[in-house]
């Protein structure tokens, strides 16, 4: 694989800058409120799942990092999948990718429309929907600095939100917090399999969603002062996320009875509200909403930065390439095919209130696995790895198919597995038909490439 070109700027980013990054962009909603659907599909068992999830992403980031490091890109895994497999690799790819990323808003904005309906119950979702992604889209146009800046100050709310709750869960633990609480770490087999063994393997799907985020730093390589330490800037996300999340799960398990948890609450939320905390349930909920909508931006990102990286290629129309004057040279094209995105988002927020988080956050979670295959599969064709780097490979495909049929064999789940299949289709469908057009040779395909060199051209002309 390639080097970076020296005629390329340097990024301004630290290893740390990119961590505290990426835990911006991966604790979310998909932890806060999903892993209250994992707790009640499997209980006590749900720290293990998130123990075998963190091995998983782990496995996934190891190997991105290292074609990351080696060839830094902006299109990053799917310029790793067509150098690896073809142009058909690269063009799925990114749009499975494009797609999981608009499922994930679509979730986002349903959980943060429920958060803030518990403030203001009165005001219909699809209008606090229509909110967030306005404020969302400001934040994108602000450019990327803004954006970085804004996810590092979120990143910090975020963990000081779970520092906050682990302290209050021990107090409350060794009875200093007064409340209606009862204490107990479950030890019955009814605790640790609610919905038995079937219901603890649809159940991993929540836990790998809580990882979800990994992705962007591939994207973040080229923002680097040195892309050699993008590893490093994974392992001490990863294994700090790992720790926070298992034990907060252990603590909100001891705190709360498994009866009481339920799909559109967090359990953390849950568990604080049993005891006297006149206003910390309102500063968690307000946390909350900040956390939803920084992972929420986070996707805007990445889905406008995929879309011009495949307008580039012309596996997207040319014109999802242009950005605007000046220095923060938006891709206002991109962006505003993002926009139509959102909207249909908010439609689904809209049309199914009740049941729509649990399908579009199963069937996020499973497009976004879909695309971690495809990492490892990528690396097995360009790096050359030693025999414990293909066990470690092979070992994390079979934790993320295990993750993936697991959706089959629960009700909560199985509907957004054949949601992640009808994407699937629609993609692959798609890939056929630009097979053969690339077979035949895409002239006007082409042209709309030359158009596009020539007006990036007059632009730095003009300037």
């Amino acid at each position: 694989m390639g080097k970076r070109n020296n005629s390329e700027k340097s990024g301004s980013m630290t290893w740390w800058q990119l961590s505290l990054f990426g835990v911006a962009c991966t604790i979310g909603t998909g932890y806060f409120l999903g892993s209250g659907m994992a707790m009640q599909m499997a209980g006590g068992t749900s720290m293990i799942l998130f123990a075998l999830a963190a091995t998983g992403t782990y496995l996934v980031f190891d190997v991105l990092s290292l074609m990351a490091a080696a060839d830094p890109q902006q299109g990053s895994f799917r310029v790793y999948a067509k150098k690896a497999f073809g142009r058909w690799a690269g063009f799925s790819s990114g749009w499975v990718y494009w797609s999981s990323e608009l499922l994930i808003m679509g979730s986002q904005l349903t959980a943060l429309s429920l958060f803030t309906r518990i403030w203001f119950p009165a005001i219909p979702m699809w209008i606090l929907a229509v909110g967030y992604a306005v404020l969302g889209l400001g934040v994108i146009l602000l450019g990327s600095k803004p954006f970085e800046r804004a996810e590092h100050v979120f990143a910090l709310i975020k963990i000081s939100a779970i520092l906050m709750f682990l302290l209050i869960a021990v107090g409350a633990i060794l009875h200093w917090i007064p409340g209606n609480g009862h204490p107990q770490f479950p030890t019955t087999k009814q605790a640790y399999m609610p919905d038995g063994s079937l219901g603890i393997w649809s159940a991993f799907i929540y836990a790998f969603y809580a990882f979800g985020g990994i992705e962007i730093l591939g994207m973040m390589t080229l923002r680097l002062k040195d892309p050699q330490e993008m590893p490093k800037s994974g392992k001490v996300m990863i294994g700090g996320l790992a720790f926070i999340y298992i034990a907060s799960l252990a603590l909100a398990l001891t705190l709360l009875k498994a009866e009481r948890l339920q799909a559109k609450e967090s359990p953390f939320q849950l568990a604080l509200s049993q005891y006297d905390l006149p206003l910390v349930p309102h500063i968690f909920n307000a946390i909350l909403i900040i956390a939803g909508f920084s992972t929420m931006v986070a996707s805007l990102f990445a889905i406008t930065t995929i879309m011009v990286t495949l307008a580039k290629d012309r596996d997207a129309p040319p014109i999802f390439a242009k950005t605007t004057n000046g220095n923060r040279k938006l891709p206002v094209y991109a962006i505003g095919f993002t926009t139509c995105g959102i909207g249909c988002a908010v439609v689904m927020a809209l049309l199914l209130p009740d049941s729509l988080y649990a399908y579009i956050t199963t069937a996020a979670g499973i497009m976004l696995l879909y695309n971690w295959l495809f990492i490892l599969l990528s690396a097995g064709r360009l790096l050359e790895l030693s025999v414990w780097g293909k066990i470690k490979r092979v070992a994390g495909m079979v934790l993320i198919l295990a993750a993936i049929v697991g959706t089959v064999f629960h009700g909560t789940s199985r509907p957004g597995f054949w949601v992640s299949l009808l994407f699937i289709a629609v993609i692959s469908c798609l890939t056929l038909w630009m097979t053969r057009k690339w077979r035949r040779g895409d002239t006007s395909g082409e042209k709309q490439a030359r158009e596009l060199v020539i007006f990036e051209r007059k632009k730095e002309g003009a300037r």
